[in-house]
């Protein structure tokens, strides 16, 4: 059938369907006209007005031609606007974009979804399917003119608008705006119940500010206000809650459940107030809304504005109701999100252990909204002793700067954070007790450390703390998250989704460390092997021949000379005088070891030794040799117990065992199988002890096998502790505690650290006992050390690339004295200084060290005469560059 201009409707309708964005313009364009808005009187007109419409035939078929139109209006709206969005700026601003930018924007998500990688998708497998279903409300002025000529109508505009609206802020908002709108009111305020699950409630507002001529959408600057929170039962507000009562002030300060703090801080001027509870389906007080200030004039609200609202607020109750389990359904969702991702950022990255923590702590902090985070390891899982080893810290960008900027400076002033964390009692509570920990207000909880919180500057107000247990449900370590960015303590919410985040923080963690073993399992397989190719153990002719030979006597081969010659002796006859020191030292007889074994052990110790220029065998016999002379001459075998003596002569004899004559900067630098093994701290010296280890497991070679389970386990620790004191790093961080205690004359025998301390630096000096031998042989074993330095040097410009320092350098081979001279007087000059000072008969010992260090001093003024007035003493510049000499 034909419309009366001859368009036929179907095809009209089929012709709207095919194109909506033209329906959509068309709306657009009829609401920008400045007549009297859509819906006004001259459509009131044309649908009957008031609050029913006249009956009739011609009424009726103009009611149903308005509600076809009305239905291609909606129908138009969903295919132009994206079905089922929330109220967004970006959203918004992109449903007014031309068609072609939309076709090209859809060409792209069809473009980016081939191939379907395993990032597409999870990429899909995350992205939403549920959006928030709001439409575009009318306009405040056309709610007004129907507030004025159609309130039927009017109350249906209002219900309608808010029961599209799923954002909690702006419903919020909304409501606020309605309110003010239908009861005439100036100011409006709306607070809402929070905290009721956990028995803590109280009622929270981000507007308590709005007026009825404020815009429908809240701005950024609105969304982003602070929160106003009143306690349950307190104010007029909290009374209404709680009692669920209307209250209708007409004098709001005459009133005592008045609380005027939130006119103070708005510096608005209460006087009549409407004030009214918010109920949801089950009756239940959700939220309390309130009206201030009836126009003109602050005029007291009538019984008609109280009815109204009392009308009006059940149905707000029923959209806050669907807002909040909307949003709550939005916050699970984010969280499996979140959880996802987890799962994605540890299939990424297992080799990195920081940086798989970091990824996790970042993914926590980002949904639990709190300013710090941190996650520390246990030293040793089995043991009963909580320890941590390992802290990893992560602090919201959204901290403000004033807070970084103190903890900062409490940093500087203080122990290092990390300390702090290491030392952590709430951690070390849940690491014994395997038990969460949630403190909402930490400076009321006993077990809270204040102290600690006041140096650091940094406030701690809230603390959730969880055990990481690994895949045998062991507690590998625990996490920790400070303070929610909102200010609100962590709630159980955000206890389980905390504990979710732990379990995947354990698997991430075991399968690095698992990957970090297979690395280092890998590296000693291939150090072991590059071991077993270039070494082997001795014949049984060799040590026949050592076992029936005729071991020369002490005064025969001077090694109980300090001053003895390092190179008088050659390979044969140093094996000779070790088996003599340790006869001498009673050693053989005192722990029954074995004369055959000790042959071997001895001979077997030099063949692993490298053909390296300075560390190699002659070298760890001259240190044993110093050693021995001053446990003799200076009368220290009345000091140190049998076992120690033991420890520290066999540590001299390996202490440098299958040295490859670089040093440990070379192998960090160049990330040999050592490096990975050991890592970066006494890489070497660790080597040396684990080899001294191999070869006395190997069979026939253990020299300790008639010890007792206990001294045999001091005697190994002992040794451990001997070769490790040789690395340089050490003796500068222990030589201080060394040179006060004898300063000041304190030294104490009878307590083990004392004694620790003394036996390192005793390494130290014999490892650097070259400097202390008369000058020709000091000044050979300078030139044959300097020589190893350059070869490394050699290497680290020819396979690294790099350009090696001073000492290492061979084009700059003209500063050695001036380079023997910082050594002197940085390192050697202090220790033998102390020494005599403990012992004046290691005096020998310093008086060569500064002849030597004469001889180097004539040196340096003839190659650089134009310096002789001015170098008589030389700055201790060496200790720049002990991180490339070590």
């Amino acid at each position: 059938m034909a419309a009366d201009g001859g368009l036929d409707v179907a095809a009209v309708e089929s012709f709207l369907d095919r194109h909506p964005e033209l329906v959509e313009r068309w709306l657009k364009r009829r609401n920008s006209l400045p007549k009297a808005p859509a819906g006004g009187p001259s459509e009131e007109r044309r649908v009957g007005g008031g609050w029913g419409g006249a009956g009739g035939p011609g009424a009726g078929g103009l009611q149903r031609r308005a509600s076809q139109k009305e239905l291609r209006k909606s129908f138009a709206r969903s295919k132009a606007i994206h079905v089922n969005l929330t109220y967004d700026e970006h959203v918004h601003a992109r449903a007014q974009e031309p068609l072609s930018s939309v076709r090209r924007r859809a060409l792209l998500r069809k473009a980016s979804s081939l191939p379907p990688t395993t990032a597409h998708i999870l990429s899909a497998l995350l992205e939403s399917r549920v959006s928030l279903p709001q439409y575009p409300p009318p306009a405040l002025d056309y709610k007004r003119y129907l507030k004025e000529h159609n309130e039927r109508q009017f109350f249906l505009e209002l219900v309608k608008d808010i029961s599209n609206d799923l954002d909690l802020t702006s419903l919020s908002y909304k409501i606020l705006i309605f309110v003010c709108l239908m009861v005439d009111a100036d100011r409006g305020s709306l607070f809402l119940v929070e905290g009721a699950a956990a028995g803590k409630k109280s009622l929270v507002s981000k507007f308590f500010d709005v007026h009825a001529g404020t815009p429908l959408l809240p701005c950024g600057s609105t969304e982003n206000s602070s929160e106003v929170q009143v306690p349950w039962g307190k104010g007029i507000i909290g009374y209404v809650a709680e009692h669920g009562e209307t209250v209708n002030i007409p004098d709001a300060y005459q009133d005592r459940r008045f609380n005027d703090e939130i006119d103070k801080l708005t510096g608005y001027k209460t006087k009549s107030l409407l004030c009214m509870p918010i109920r949801n389906s089950d009756g239940e007080i959700i939220g309390v809304a309130q009206a201030i200030n009836k126009t003109p004039g602050g005029a007291p609200f009538s019984d008609d504005d109280e009815k109204v609202m009392q009308m009006y607020l059940p149905f707000c109750g029923i959209a806050i109701s669907n807002a909040q389990l909307f949003a709550a359904s939005r916050k699970e969702y984010d969280r499996s999100r979140a959880l996802l991702e987890v799962v994605n950022d540890l299939f990424e990255e297992q080799t990195d252990l920081e940086k798989i923590v970091k990824k996790i702590m970042h993914r926590a902090q980002t949904l639990l909204k709190c300013e710090r985070c941190s996650v520390l390891l246990l030293e040793d899982i089995e043991s009963p002793v909580v320890k941590f080893t390992k802290s990893f810290e992560l602090l919201s960008p959204k901290c403000s700067a004033d807070t970084e900027n103190s903890f900062k400076e409490g940093v500087e002033k203080s122990p290092s954070y990390s300390d702090w964390l290491i030392n952590n009692s709430i951690a070390e509570l849940v690491a014994s007790t395997g038990l969460p920990v949630n403190i909402s207000d930490a400076y009321q909880d006993p077990r809270f450390d204040a102290e600690a919180d006041q140096i650091f500057g940094f406030h701690i107000r809230s603390v959730l703390c969880v055990p990481i247990w690994n895949s045998s449900h062991q507690i590998i370590g625990v996490a920790q998250v400070l303070n929610r960015l909102d200010g609100k303590p962590f709630d159980d919410a955000d206890q389980r989704l905390f504990e979710a985040f732990v379990i995947f923080c354990g698997l991430g963690i075991n399968n690095t460390i698992m990957y970090d073993q297979v690395k280092k399992s890998w590296a000693k397989q291939s150090v072991a092997l590059d071991v077993l190719s270039y070494h082997a153990t001795c014949s049984k002719a060799e040590v026949d021949k050592f076992k029936a030979a005729n071991i020369p006597l002490v005064s025969e081969l001077g090694i109980d000379d300090i001053h003895f010659d390092d190179f008088s002796l050659d390979v044969d006859a140093m094996i000779t005088a070790a088996l003599r020191m340790f006869m001498e030292l009673g050693m053989v007889q005192k722990f029954k070891i074995d004369y055959e074994t000790l042959c071997r052990w001895l001979l077997t110790v030099r063949k692993n030794y490298r053909m390296v220029l300075y560390h190699n065998w002659r070298h760890a016999f001259n240190v044993c040799q110093l050693m021995f002379a001053m446990l003799t001459t200076a009368g220290f075998q009345e000091i140190l117990t049998e076992i120690e003596i033991l420890a520290l002569i066999v540590g001299c004899l390996c202490h440098d065992l299958d040295h490859r004559g670089t040093n440990n900067a070379f192998q960090a630098k160049s990330g040999s199988a050592l490096a990975q093994l050991y890592g970066t701290s006494a890489t070497l010296e660790h080597h040396h002890f684990n080899h001294a280890v191999m070869i006395l497991q190997s069979e026939g070679h253990n020299i300790f096998a008639n010890l007792s389970s206990k001294d045999y386990s001091d005697l190994m620790q002992l040794l451990k502790q001997s070769i490790l004191a040789t690395d340089l790093t050490l003796y500068f961080e222990r030589r201080t505690e060394f040179f006060e205690l004898v300063g000041k004359g304190g030294y104490d025998w009878n307590v083990k650290n004392h004694r620790e301390i003394f036996r390192s630096m005793l390494m130290t000096a014999c490892d650097l006992g070259a400097v202390t031998k008369p000058w020709e042989i000091s000044r050979q074993a300078a030139e044959l050390v300097t020589s190893e330095f350059f070869e490394q040097g050699d290497r680290e410009r020819s396979e690294l690339k790099l350009i090696p320092s001073a000492i290492f350098d061979r084009n700059r081979k003209d500063e050695l004295p001036r380079l023997q001279l910082e050594w002197i007087d940085s390192i050697c000059m202090p220790l033998y200084e102390c020494l005599v000072k403990l012992n004046v008969k290691l005096k020998p010992m310093l008086d060569s060290v500064a002849k030597n260090r004469g001889k180097w001093e004539e040196l340096h003024h003839q190659r650089l005469p134009s310096q002789a007035a001015s170098s008589s003493s030389f700055p201790s510049t060496f200790t720049m560059s002990l991180k490339d000499i070590n």
